[in-house]
Formats: structure tokens, C-alpha cells, sequence
């Protein structure tokens, strides 16, 4: 037992970073071959010098402009062996011992890490070296770059035992398993509350606003017309008003009974979950009752009204262009029919309005055209998202991760729609937003982007080549 608790005591005091530590030493010597010219050497320097090593050290930052396909390993070596003997053992067989080499390549993407026996850590050990350097490599952001991969070869080169992950992972799982499980149970719990409070707030916002309108809601529905098609269609929405908000105000209740500590549960949280998607869509349901009312009998408002129902598709006509102008766009057929439609159907729109304005046109035929508008526009997008993915994608999984992509942000984006009379009696999936295309199309090149990326710089290289002779320094390289 008194074994088990020095372990464990001793574990906490090296997450917390108060363990009896090695050697902290700066560099011995710090020495940039920025052949390639990219260091910013005011910044670099001064950096490097502040870093501790665990073990005394010499630093060596190394860049060269070469090619993807380049034997990086060999490039290093070879490139030591004519200006820097010195960086290499007296036999001609290993790196100098206390030596420690970052080197990078912008133009061929790639780095490398390398040591003497004495400070050698494992292939896993240099990939996270390597690894700490890449984002910042990617963003051509050279100097920062360096300074990260310098100061994670510090931290593992020569690592303490009881400060290496492997340490703290095996002995917290033997002696410290229950508080860390009481500690994710903890956070869990607070995460659950600030969840349910969200939900409370969102559905007390809306089943208010149901509540205050419910009078005026039931006025309107009796007087929507039944002859009308979107009339009926709304009007069966409302016969499950009446029912809904009985459960929204159940559910209201129960809500606002669990304690502090019942809405740490999970289920509670459900509930709470529940309750705000109902009064949001009872909220959104009691808007376009009102608007239905308006419109088709033409009371005092209706334009306005009207206006709610175009206000979405005026967006995605206004927002169009934009989309167009994108330069791998160019030049497609789905481009210029999105274009024509966009010269018409403004236009169009523009006119079904005044005609409805003058009486020319019925609101019920207004919206039968509204509804063609956007099936059209929706057909559109489609077939541009099918050239856009084909034009971007190269393998079949890439075009999957991009489908998948774009038909998240549709569906994602749907409660942000207005409430209006076509999208109550509709499944606005049906119809496909521009921006939500947009987002999509955003998010699926990204996703592609990151996944080629992982792919280029995945894996790493240990070997000299043959021009490295019986060389067999430690150290690697890959690709970033």
C-alpha cells in the first residue's frame, strides 16, 4: 500500500510539474544552417536559448529547398558529412553524441529529426516531434514551427521516467482510476446543467410566446379560409394545436420541478430538450397560422405577410452570384443555368408580387408559383453539387466525405428557415437553401483537404538510402 501511494503521489506531482526533475539546461550551443532562408533568426535565437533540455545539449535548426521526392534522410546526412563533420560520431556511423537536429524543407514539405545515441528517443517519440511542427509548417509559418519542434524534443529527449506519459498513463489507471472517474463524472454533470439551462431558457422564450398569443392564434384559425389548399393544409396542422401545447405546458412543468441536481442526469436533460424544440416549433406554428389568416383573406398587413413568405427565396436569389463567381465554378453548364435563373427569376418574383398586389392572381396561386421557384432553384443546386464534387473530388471516398458534407449543412440549416405557410405544409428539406450549399460545399473541401493532408504526412522515414553507406544515426523524417 505505502508503495501504491508513492507512486500515486509521485504522479501527481509530475502532472502538476513539482517532481524532482533532471537537469534543466539551455542549449550548449545553438547553430541555424537556414540554407533555404526562411528563419527569422531575431525571433529564433533568443527563443531557443530560453529552452530547457533535460540533458546538456546542442541544438542544431538545419533547412534546405529540395523536392518531395528527396531521400530527406540522406539530404540531412549528406549535407552534414560536407560542411559539418563535427555533427557526426568519430567512427562516421552515428550522429555526435549530446547532438540534437531539426531539420525542414519548405519546398519539398518535409522535416526531420535527428540525435546522438545519447540523447536517441523512439520512432513514436520523433513522429511527435515532427508532428508538433506541422501545423504551423503548413501555414508557412517557418520560425514558429521550429521553435515548437525544438521545445518538444526538450521535453522528450532524455525524458524522466516518472514524467513520461507511459508512467503517468499505467500507474493513474493502477492507483488512480476512481478519481478520475469521479472527475469526468463531475464534469459530465456540470455539462448536463449548462445543457438543460440552454433548453430551459430557449423553451421558456417560445411556450411565452405561444402562451400570450394563444387567444388571437385560435381567432385566426377560424377564420382561415377552408376552400383554399394551403388554408386546409395549415388548418390540419392546428387540429394538433390544441394538443401540442397541452404537452408543451406538461412538459413546461416537469421541466421547471427538477432541482439543480436532478438536471445533472442526463434523461432530465431529454426532457428539457424536449420541451424547448416543442415550444419553438408551436412558436413557429402559431406565426404562420397568423400569416395564413392574412394573407389569404387579405386583411389589413397582408403585404407584409406576403413578404415573409419571398423574404427566404429572395435571400438565396440575392445570394446567387456569389456562389457563381467562385473561380472553380467558372465555365460549368450547372453555372450558367444557375445564372439564367437567377436573371429570371428575380424578375419573376418581382412581378408575382405586384400581381398578387393587384388582385391579378390568387395568394393560393402566388404560392403554388413560390413553391415551383424554389423546387426549380432546389433541382438546380443539385445538379451544381454533383459538378462541384466531381470537379473537386479524385476518389470516390473523397466524393463521399464531400456528399456527406453538404447534405449535413442542409439538414443542419432547416430550423434556421423563417416560419412561413410553404415550409409548415412542406418538408423544407425538399428545397435547398444557397447558403446552406455554400456551407457545405465549404465543409466538404475542408474535409477532403484535412483527409489528403493526413494522408501526405503519414508515416515516417528511418533509412539513409544508399548513398548513406553503413550510416545508422537515429533519427527520421516525414512529410508535412
Amino acid at each position: 500500500m505505502k508503495k501504491i501511494l508513492g507512486i500515486l503521489a509521485l504522479t501527481l506531482m509530475a502532472i502538476l510539474g513539482i517532481a524532482p526533475s533532471a537537469m534543466a539546461a539551455p542549449p550548449t550551443d545553438i547553430i541555424v544552417e537556414d540554407t533555404a532562408g526562411v528563419l527569422y533568426q531575431p525571433q529564433l535565437l533568443p527563443a531557443l536559448e530560453k529552452i530547457s533540455f533535460h540533458s546538456p545539449t546542442k541544438v542544431v535548426v538545419f533547412t534546405r529547398n529540395g523536392s518531395s521526392s528527396d531521400n530527406f534522410n540522406d539530404e540531412v546526412l549528406r549535407y552534414a558529412r560536407s560542411n559539418h563533420p563535427e555533427w557526426i560520431s568519430a567512427d562516421g556511423q552515428k550522429w555526435a553524441d549530446g547532438l540534437f537536429i531539426l531539420a525542414f524543407d519548405p519546398a519539398g514539405r518535409q522535416v526531420g529529426t535527428y540525435m546522438g545515441e545519447d540523447r536517441k528517443v523512439s520512432l513514436e517519440k520523433q513522429e511527435a516531434i515532427q508532428g508538433a511542427t506541422k501545423d504551423l509548417f503548413r501555414e508557412a509559418q517557418w520560425t514558429d514551427g521550429a521553435i515548437e519542434g525544438v521545445k518538444k524534443g526538450a521535453k522528450l529527449i532524455n525524458q524522466p521516467w516518472y514524467l513520461s506519459a507511459g508512467f503517468i498513463i499505467t500507474s493513474s489507471i493502477t492507483g488512480g482510476l476512481a478519481l478520475l472517474g469521479l472527475g469526468i463524472r463531475a464534469g459530465v454533470r456540470a455539462k448536463n446543467r449548462t445543457k438543460a439551462a440552454e433548453h430551459l431558457k430557449r423553451g421558456d422564450a417560445g411556450f411565452a410566446n405561444v402562451s400570450l398569443d394563444l387567444p388571437v392564434t385560435e381567432l385566426n384559425a377560424k377564420t382561415i379560409p377552408q376552400s383554399s389548399t394551403y388554408g386546409s393544409l395549415v388548418l390540419e396542422k392546428y387540429r394538433n394545436f390544441s394538443t401540442l401545447y397541452n404537452e408543451a405546458s406538461g412538459l413546461n412543468q416537469q421541466a421547471h420541478a427538477f432541482s439543480k441536481k436532478e438536471l445533472s442526469k442526463a434523461g432530465n436533460v431529454k426532457v428539457t430538450a424536449q420541451y424547448a424544440d416543442l415550444a419553438e416549433e408551436l412558436d413557429r406554428l402559431d406565426d404562420v397560422i397568423a400569416d395564413t389568416n392574412t394573407l389569404l383573406n387579405k386583411y389589413s398587413g397582408w403585404g407584409a405577410a406576403w413578404d415573409r413568405q419571398t423574404g427566404s427565396l429572395m435571400d438565396d436569389l440575392a445570394g446567387l452570384p456569389e456562389l457563381l463567381t467562385q473561380r472553380e465554378a467558372q465555365g460549368q453548364p450547372s453555372t450558367a443555368a444557375l445564372a439564367a435563373f437567377q436573371a429570371q427569376r428575380m424578375q419573376g418574383l418581382q412581378q408575382l408580387s405586384a400581381d398578387v398586389q393587384a388582385g391579378i392572381i390568387t395568394p393560393d396561386v402566388a404560392l403554388d408559383e413560390l413553391r415551383n421557384i424554389q423546387v426549380e432553384l432546389t433541382n438546380l443546386l443539385q445538379e451544381h453539387s454533383t459538378a462541384m464534387i466531381a470537379l473537386y473530388a479524385k476518389t470516390s471516398s473523397e466524393r463521399t466525405s464531400m456528399q456527406k458534407a453538404m447534405d449535413r449543412s442542409r439538414r443542419d440549416n432547416i430550423d434556421s428557415r423563417p416560419a412561413t405557410i410553404l415550409g409548415s405544409v412542406s418538408n423544407w428539406y425538399m428545397f435547398y437553401p444557397v447558403y446552406a450549399f455554400s456551407t457545405g460545399y465549404t465543409s466538404g473541401q475542408s474535409a477532403v483537404d484535412t483527409a489528403r493532408t493526413q494522408a501526405s504526412s503519414s508515416g515516417s522515414s528511418s533509412g539513409y538510402g544508399s548513398s548513406g553507406g553503413s550510416f545508422s544515426g537515429s533519427g527520421s523524417s516525414s512529410s508535412f
